[in-house]
Protein backbone atom coordinates (compact mmCIF):
# COMPACT_ATOMS: atom_id res chain seq x y z
CA UNK A 1 0.00 0.00 0.00
CA UNK A 2 0.93 3.51 -0.82
CA UNK A 3 2.89 5.07 2.23
CA UNK A 4 0.33 8.09 1.93
CA UNK A 5 -2.45 6.20 2.96
CA UNK A 6 -1.56 5.84 6.17
CA UNK A 7 -0.87 9.52 6.60
CA UNK A 8 -4.72 9.81 7.38
CA UNK A 9 -5.11 7.10 10.21
CA UNK A 10 -3.94 7.18 13.67
CA UNK A 11 -0.44 4.67 13.47
CA UNK A 12 -2.94 2.14 15.90
CA UNK A 13 -5.32 1.75 13.33
CA UNK A 14 -2.41 0.24 10.83
CA UNK A 15 -3.28 -3.17 11.05
CA UNK A 16 -6.65 -2.89 10.68
CA UNK A 17 -6.25 -0.80 7.65
CA UNK A 18 -3.73 -3.61 6.01
CA UNK A 19 -6.84 -5.59 6.44
CA UNK A 20 -9.27 -3.73 5.32
CA UNK A 21 -7.08 -3.08 2.20
CA UNK A 22 -6.33 -6.62 1.32
CA UNK A 23 -10.45 -6.98 1.57
CA UNK A 24 -10.72 -4.38 -1.23
CA UNK A 25 -7.96 -5.48 -3.30
CA UNK A 26 -8.83 -8.76 -3.53
CA UNK A 27 -12.81 -7.75 -4.36
CA UNK A 28 -11.21 -5.62 -7.01
CA UNK A 29 -8.60 -7.73 -8.78
CA UNK A 30 -9.84 -11.26 -7.96
CA UNK A 31 -13.46 -10.80 -7.80
CA UNK A 32 -13.74 -12.20 -4.17
CA UNK A 33 -16.07 -11.52 -1.75
CA UNK A 34 -15.47 -11.01 2.17
CA UNK A 35 -17.39 -11.11 4.91
CA UNK A 36 -15.75 -8.99 8.25
CA UNK A 37 -16.35 -9.48 11.60
CA UNK A 38 -18.35 -6.37 13.62
CA UNK A 39 -17.21 -3.22 12.76
CA UNK A 40 -17.31 -0.09 15.16
CA UNK A 41 -18.72 3.00 13.39
CA UNK A 42 -15.03 4.09 12.63
CA UNK A 43 -13.17 0.78 11.71
CA UNK A 44 -16.85 1.03 8.59
CA UNK A 45 -15.42 4.56 8.29
CA UNK A 46 -12.28 3.58 6.97
CA UNK A 47 -13.34 0.60 5.09
CA UNK A 48 -15.89 2.96 3.14
CA UNK A 49 -12.75 5.07 2.53
CA UNK A 50 -10.29 2.51 1.65
CA UNK A 51 -13.13 1.33 -0.85
CA UNK A 52 -13.59 4.70 -2.33
CA UNK A 53 -9.96 4.33 -4.09
CA UNK A 54 -11.52 2.17 -6.59
CA UNK A 55 -14.36 1.94 -8.66
CA UNK A 56 -14.61 -1.55 -8.84
CA UNK A 57 -15.28 -2.39 -4.96
CA UNK A 58 -18.54 -1.90 -3.07
CA UNK A 59 -19.73 -2.38 0.57
CA UNK A 60 -23.14 -3.20 2.27
CA UNK A 61 -23.23 -3.04 6.04
CA UNK A 62 -25.87 -4.85 8.47
CA UNK A 63 -25.80 -5.10 12.36
CA UNK A 64 -29.53 -5.84 12.35
CA UNK A 65 -31.44 -2.79 12.93
CA UNK A 66 -31.54 0.63 11.03
CA UNK A 67 -29.70 2.13 14.21
CA UNK A 68 -27.03 -0.37 14.91
CA UNK A 69 -24.15 0.45 15.87
CA UNK A 70 -21.60 -2.23 15.25
CA UNK A 71 -22.27 -3.76 11.35
CA UNK A 72 -20.64 -6.46 9.45
CA UNK A 73 -19.12 -5.56 6.02
CA UNK A 74 -19.78 -7.47 2.99
CA UNK A 75 -17.22 -6.17 0.77
CA UNK A 76 -17.49 -7.79 -3.04
CA UNK A 77 -17.07 -6.80 -6.09
CA UNK A 78 -18.99 -3.60 -8.04
CA UNK A 79 -21.56 -6.14 -10.04
CA UNK A 80 -22.53 -8.40 -7.11
CA UNK A 81 -26.02 -8.60 -6.09
CA UNK A 82 -25.54 -8.18 -2.16
CA UNK A 83 -28.96 -7.42 -1.19
CA UNK A 84 -30.09 -11.59 -1.37
CA UNK A 85 -26.66 -11.82 0.60
CA UNK A 86 -26.99 -13.85 4.03
CA UNK A 87 -25.06 -11.37 6.55
CA UNK A 88 -24.94 -14.27 9.06
CA UNK A 89 -25.99 -12.50 11.70
CA UNK A 90 -28.12 -13.89 15.09
CA UNK A 91 -30.06 -13.02 17.85
CA UNK A 92 -28.72 -14.49 21.27
CA UNK A 93 -31.89 -13.75 23.56
CA UNK A 94 -30.96 -14.00 27.45
CA UNK A 95 -33.67 -14.76 29.72
CA UNK A 96 -33.77 -15.36 34.00
CA UNK A 97 -36.30 -16.97 36.55
CA UNK A 98 -34.37 -14.64 38.53
CA UNK A 99 -35.26 -10.38 38.98
CA UNK A 100 -32.18 -9.55 39.92
CA UNK A 101 -31.76 -10.20 36.07
CA UNK A 102 -33.54 -6.40 36.05
CA UNK A 103 -30.58 -5.19 37.72
CA UNK A 104 -27.33 -6.03 35.06
CA UNK A 105 -26.72 -3.24 32.87
CA UNK A 106 -24.87 -3.14 29.40
CA UNK A 107 -21.51 -4.09 30.73
CA UNK A 108 -22.56 -6.88 33.05
CA UNK A 109 -23.67 -8.89 29.46
CA UNK A 110 -20.69 -7.73 27.38
CA UNK A 111 -18.44 -9.00 30.51
CA UNK A 112 -20.04 -12.38 30.30
CA UNK A 113 -20.15 -12.97 26.71
CA UNK A 114 -16.27 -11.67 26.48
CA UNK A 115 -15.17 -13.93 29.14
CA UNK A 116 -16.03 -16.98 26.96
CA UNK A 117 -13.06 -16.47 25.31
CA UNK A 118 -14.56 -14.54 21.91
CA UNK A 119 -13.27 -11.41 20.50
CA UNK A 120 -15.27 -8.50 20.30
CA UNK A 121 -15.58 -8.62 16.79
CA UNK A 122 -18.35 -11.61 16.90
CA UNK A 123 -20.57 -9.55 18.71
CA UNK A 124 -23.04 -6.76 17.83
CA UNK A 125 -25.13 -4.23 19.73
CA UNK A 126 -26.47 -5.56 22.97
CA UNK A 127 -29.67 -4.90 23.65
CA UNK A 128 -30.23 -4.65 27.41
CA UNK A 129 -34.68 -5.34 27.63
CA UNK A 130 -37.02 -5.58 30.91
CA UNK A 131 -37.32 -9.09 30.55
CA UNK A 132 -33.55 -9.42 29.53
CA UNK A 133 -31.37 -9.23 26.97
CA UNK A 134 -30.98 -9.20 22.56
CA UNK A 135 -27.68 -9.42 21.48
CA UNK A 136 -26.59 -9.51 17.71
CA UNK A 137 -23.68 -12.08 17.38
CA UNK A 138 -22.04 -13.63 14.53
CA UNK A 139 -24.53 -16.97 13.32
CA UNK A 140 -20.65 -19.13 13.70
CA UNK A 141 -20.93 -18.18 16.77
CA UNK A 142 -24.38 -18.68 18.11
CA UNK A 143 -24.34 -21.78 19.15
CA UNK A 144 -20.91 -21.52 20.97
CA UNK A 145 -22.52 -18.78 23.62
CA UNK A 146 -25.73 -20.38 23.80
CA UNK A 147 -23.94 -23.55 24.64
CA UNK A 148 -21.41 -22.09 27.37
CA UNK A 149 -23.54 -18.97 28.46
CA UNK A 150 -25.20 -19.85 31.82
CA UNK A 151 -24.30 -16.82 34.13
CA UNK A 152 -24.50 -12.76 34.17
CA UNK A 153 -22.64 -11.34 36.96
CA UNK A 154 -23.67 -13.92 39.26
CA UNK A 155 -27.52 -14.03 37.88
CA UNK A 156 -28.34 -17.72 36.37
CA UNK A 157 -29.73 -17.07 32.99
CA UNK A 158 -30.85 -18.90 30.12
CA UNK A 159 -30.15 -18.56 25.99
CA UNK A 160 -32.27 -19.11 22.98
CA UNK A 161 -31.02 -18.37 19.11
CA UNK A 162 -33.98 -16.57 17.51
CA UNK A 163 -33.59 -15.07 13.95
CA UNK A 164 -32.12 -11.88 13.44
CA UNK A 165 -35.70 -10.26 11.89
CA UNK A 166 -36.84 -11.06 15.54
CA UNK A 167 -34.53 -8.66 17.33
CA UNK A 168 -35.49 -6.26 20.25
CA UNK A 169 -33.95 -3.10 20.19
CA UNK A 170 -33.72 -0.75 23.29
CA UNK A 171 -33.48 2.80 23.58
CA UNK A 172 -29.61 3.91 24.20
CA UNK A 173 -29.87 4.94 28.54
CA UNK A 174 -27.70 8.23 28.95
CA UNK A 175 -27.04 9.48 32.64
CA UNK A 176 -27.22 13.50 31.83
CA UNK A 177 -25.07 15.99 33.20
CA UNK A 178 -24.80 19.65 33.47
CA UNK A 179 -21.47 20.91 33.26
CA UNK A 180 -19.34 24.20 33.17
CA UNK A 181 -16.17 24.27 32.45
CA UNK A 182 -13.05 26.79 31.85
CA UNK A 183 -12.84 25.07 28.34
CA UNK A 184 -14.04 22.62 25.64
CA UNK A 185 -10.49 20.71 25.74
CA UNK A 186 -10.90 17.06 26.43
CA UNK A 187 -8.94 16.43 29.59
CA UNK A 188 -11.36 19.23 31.16
CA UNK A 189 -14.82 17.80 30.36
CA UNK A 190 -13.47 14.10 30.74
CA UNK A 191 -12.17 14.56 34.29
CA UNK A 192 -15.76 16.41 35.47
CA UNK A 193 -17.91 13.61 33.80
CA UNK A 194 -15.76 10.91 35.25
CA UNK A 195 -15.09 12.88 38.46
CA UNK A 196 -11.18 12.20 38.47
CA UNK A 197 -8.76 14.64 38.97
CA UNK A 198 -6.95 16.14 35.62
CA UNK A 199 -3.64 14.51 36.58
CA UNK A 200 -5.19 11.40 36.96
CA UNK A 201 -7.01 11.57 33.62
CA UNK A 202 -4.52 12.56 31.47
CA UNK A 203 -2.54 8.50 31.97
CA UNK A 204 -5.35 7.22 29.83
CA UNK A 205 -5.40 10.00 27.26
CA UNK A 206 -1.60 10.03 27.04
CA UNK A 207 -1.38 6.07 27.14
CA UNK A 208 -3.97 5.86 24.04
CA UNK A 209 -6.79 4.61 25.68
CA UNK A 210 -9.06 7.45 24.74
CA UNK A 211 -11.21 7.70 21.45
CA UNK A 212 -12.66 10.28 20.35
CA UNK A 213 -15.73 9.83 17.56
CA UNK A 214 -14.40 5.98 18.01
CA UNK A 215 -10.86 7.67 16.83
CA UNK A 216 -7.34 6.86 19.33
CA UNK A 217 -6.79 10.53 20.71
CA UNK A 218 -3.51 11.39 22.80
CA UNK A 219 -3.72 15.17 22.78
CA UNK A 220 -5.21 15.64 25.95
CA UNK A 221 -6.11 19.56 24.69
CA UNK A 222 -8.49 18.60 21.70
CA UNK A 223 -11.59 20.67 21.78
CA UNK A 224 -14.31 18.86 21.78
CA UNK A 225 -17.96 19.79 19.91
CA UNK A 226 -21.68 18.48 20.85
CA UNK A 227 -21.98 14.75 19.20
CA UNK A 228 -18.33 13.72 20.01
CA UNK A 229 -18.77 10.50 21.56
CA UNK A 230 -15.61 9.75 24.19
CA UNK A 231 -14.92 6.67 25.18
CA UNK A 232 -11.95 6.17 28.23
CA UNK A 233 -11.02 1.66 28.30
CA UNK A 234 -12.24 0.94 32.10
CA UNK A 235 -14.14 4.13 32.81
CA UNK A 236 -17.14 4.06 30.07
CA UNK A 237 -18.30 6.73 27.44
CA UNK A 238 -20.35 10.30 27.31
CA UNK A 239 -21.50 12.15 24.52
CA UNK A 240 -21.55 15.88 24.48
CA UNK A 241 -25.00 16.78 23.76
CA UNK A 242 -25.14 20.41 23.68
CA UNK A 243 -22.50 23.46 24.11
CA UNK A 244 -25.01 25.87 25.67
CA UNK A 245 -23.16 29.67 25.70
CA UNK A 246 -20.83 30.75 27.78
CA UNK A 247 -21.44 32.17 32.13
CA UNK A 248 -20.81 35.40 32.94
CA UNK A 249 -17.25 34.04 34.18
CA UNK A 250 -16.56 33.23 31.18
CA UNK A 251 -16.95 28.82 31.69
CA UNK A 252 -18.95 26.99 29.25
CA UNK A 253 -22.10 25.63 29.76
CA UNK A 254 -22.07 21.69 29.03
CA UNK A 255 -24.57 19.03 28.65
CA UNK A 256 -23.06 15.89 28.93
CA UNK A 257 -24.95 11.99 28.83
CA UNK A 258 -23.52 8.93 29.47
CA UNK A 259 -23.87 6.02 28.73
CA UNK A 260 -25.23 3.82 31.08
Amino acid sequence: MKTEVYDHFHPDERDFVDKAWEWVERAGQFHEMKLTDFLDPRQAYILESLMNRRNDVQIHLDGGSETAERKRALVAPDYAYLEEESMELAVLAITSADQKLLQLEHGDYMGALLSLGLKRGKIGDIHVLDDGCHTVVAKEVADYLSIHLHQVHRVNVFTDILPIDQLRTSEVSLQMMDLTVASLRLDGIASDVYRLSRSKILIPIKAGRCKVNFRVVEDPSKALQAGDVVSVQGLGRFKVMEIDGVTKKGRFRVKVGRFV
